[in-house]
């Protein structure tokens, strides 16, 4: 696997580097005034439009390449995913959370002083 970095291709790198700029350049264009603000989705559009066009224009040959003789084994796929649904199950804890105590805070009225 050469030319990876992380584990993934530079056609990978690429993409999420094309749409961090967008996202980035969408906060920035949503702060404007007037018309300049409406330029986000033309952003949104290109970025999803250059998308498209790295994904269907491959560089590589279609064909995949021959398998070699040695197998990899993910011998620790259970525990992982043990990991990954505790991990889940944490996250949907915090988010019960934060909607209770945060979201959904009481607002008290405060007291009329009548003269």
């Amino acid at each position: 696997m050469a030319g990876t970095v992380l584990g993934v291709g530079p056609g990978v790198l690429v993409l999420q580097l094309l749409w961090g700029l967008a996202l980035l350049l969408c906060l920035a264009l949503s702060r404007t005034a007037g018309r300049a603000r409406f330029a986000v989705v033309l952003v949104t559009l290109g970025a999803a439009v250059l998308s498209a066009a790295l994904l269907l224009f491959p560089r590589e040959d279609e064909r995949p390449a021959t398998a070699a003789a040695d197998e990899i084994v993910d011998t620790f796929f259970i525990g992982r995913f043990i990991l990954l649904a505790l991990m889940s199950l944490v996250l949907l804890g915090c988010l019960f959370l934060l909607l209770i105590y945060h979201l959904m805070e009481p607002v008290y009225a405060k007291p009329l002083h009548s003269s």
